[in-house]
């Protein structure tokens, strides 16, 4: 319908909560409400169409909704800010796209780090960077595994978004602090090695960022994967274009582990490890690709864990522990524990995979990557519920130039090879520079001694020759590019078209010849 001013149909659409556009005298209605027998409704405010790639996922939920299952019951243990509120200055927050979503399709109960019991009831168990956990609330979390629990944890060497403490305007205060996960004792109990001091960089996958000077550099630790980083063909991630990662960590399966450990998510052979404290102070992110060494090796960045656990605290009940009431203390497991575990807590956050806009006076988020639907998926398929599986994962694809993104690599490293060398000889100059300084007799004078003034003419110099050599290799890498376009324009413009021509041409001449000679 299309509800004018004043009418019936604009009363209705207002009521079912469909929001118009603009203010003027003839708003518009973009939006789609559903109805069920039972007087309950459903509502798309907006049907943005930047989600086009997601219209029957948001379909498909709103049916579901109307449909009045029972929304599979979540808790949700966090120590990072996700939900609205008011951030260290006392200005307002806003929620997490990925956690707003899960609570509208969820039922999303939030836990405390100083929970003493995990309710029964509770389908599946997400912990978000669970960093300062009490020993009460690791205990009820294990009592919970050792019951078949489903949980899906997100563990972080580094989470950018938790200050651990830290005034985040004090650079050299917030690299010092304590910023990783910590669920050591009982990820070992379920099988799992995790190391919170490890990041985890990446040649292959590594994200364009803006350096800030104009620059475009390629950051090794925010990682971009693709489908060629999904193994095992789990269902979490089928069908999901894009994954992006911030200084994430890696994950391995224990040495004795009774449980079965299958990556999901795994780097490329381009990949080597660094300390989370040299993250944590990075100030330039194109100083990741000097000296890098890739180890070879593909690390597991995400993996599901099943099998028979048992208890990490063979002791009992510590100091403030109980158990909910009815049950039993628990040493060992009495169902499977089904477990997800992704080593980035980042993944979740908004600048990693949406963008947000104020649209009539609605927040409209745009993903520009499948980071919610790897966490809908997930909890969904922790949950025991594939109503919407199959269609989750219709994300928008696009063929990635491989060879164009090896060519802009290597150019990248030559570049970055050439900027520390202009960088190095622009500290050199400026030492020799202070000490011609420091030896000036007429320390009042302002003009420049001849020393100094032929010093800086070299350092000129240099730097022009270092700029037309950056400018080479700027037109060398077009050049390639070019070619490489060139090419390809060329088989498919040209030779496809003249092959097909040909071999039709051919099939009709046999196929004629064949007629003509037939007895």
């Amino acid at each position: 319908m299309d509800p004018q001013p004043f009418s019936q149909d604009e009363d209705r659409a207002t009521e079912l909560g469909i929001d118009p556009i603009g203010n003027g005298d003839t708003p518009l209605y973009f939006g789609l409400a559903g109805t069920n027998a039972r007087g309950g409704h459903a509502v798309i405010g907006f049907l943005d169409p930047a989600r086009d790639s997601l219209l029957e996922y948001d379909l498909s939920r709103l049916i579901y909704r109307l449909d009045d299952a029972p929304r599979p019951v979540v808790g949700w243990l966090t120590d990072l800010p996700m939900s609205a509120g008011f951030d260290e200055t006392g200005q307002p927050r806003q929620a997490w796209v990925a956690f707003e979503q899960a609570r509208q399709l969820l039922d999303l109960r939030v836990l405390n780090d100083n929970t003493t019991t995990i309710d029964p009831a509770i389908n599946v168990l997400v912990l978000a960077h669970p960093a300062h956990l009490s020993a009460a609330t690791l205990f009820a979390i294990d009592q919970y595994a050792l019951r078949g629990g489903h949980i899906l944890a997100f563990m972080d060497p580094l989470a950018n978004q938790d200050t651990g403490g830290a005034d985040p305007n004090d650079p050299a205060a917030l690299a010092a602090a304590d910023r990783g996960s910590h669920l050591q004792a009982l990820l070992e109990a379920w099988g799992v090695d995790f190391n919170p001091t490890a990041v985890v960089l990446d040649a292959k996958y590594a994200l364009p960022v803006n350096a800030g000077d104009g620059r475009s550099v390629r950051h090794l630790g925010l990682l971009g994967l693709d489908a060629s980083a999904q193994v095992n063909a789990d269902p979490i991630t089928a069908g999901l274009a894009s994954i992006n990662l911030g200084t994430a960590g890696f994950l391995s399966r224990a040495p004795d582990a009774t449980t079965t450990f299958t990556p999901i998510l795994q780097s490329s052979d381009q990949a080597a490890l660094v300390p989370a404290s040299r993250m944590a102070s990075l100030t330039d992110p194109a100083t990741l690709c000097s000296g890098l060494k890739p180890s070879g090796r593909r690390y597991t960045l995400a993996a599901r864990v099943t099998g028979r656990v048992k208890s990490a605290f063979p002791g009992g009940l510590p100091d403030n522990a109980q158990l909910p009431p009815g049950q039993t203390l628990l040493s060992a497991s009495i169902k499977p524990l089904e477990l997800v575990v992704i080593a980035d807590s980042d993944v979740l956050s908004d600048f990693m995979w949406v963008r947000t806009q104020q649209l009539a006076g609605q927040r409209v988020a745009q993903p520009f990557a499948n980071n919610g639907d790897l966490l809908l998926n997930a909890i969904d398929n922790l949950a025991g519920s594939d109503d919407l599986m199959s269609i989750r994962g219709h994300a928008t694809y696009e063929r990635p130039f491989t060879r164009v993104t090896a060519l802009q690599a290597r150019a990248d490293e030559r570049l970055q090879a050439r900027a520390q060398e202009l960088e190095a000889r622009l500290r050199d100059t400026a030492q020799r520079l202070k000490q011609l300084q420091d030896q000036r007799t007429d320390q009042g004078a302002a003009s420049l001694t001849p020393a100094q003034y032929q010093e800086l003419q070299r350092f000129q110099a240099r730097k022009l020759r270092i700029r037309k050599q950056l400018r080479a290799v700027r037109l060398e890498l077009a050049q390639d590019i070019d070619r490489l376009e060139a090419w390809v324009e060329f088989i498919n413009i040209v030779l496809a078209p003249v092959l097909f021509a040909v071999l039709a041409l051919l099939a009709g001449l046999m196929f004629r010849r064949k007629r003509i000679f037939r007895p």
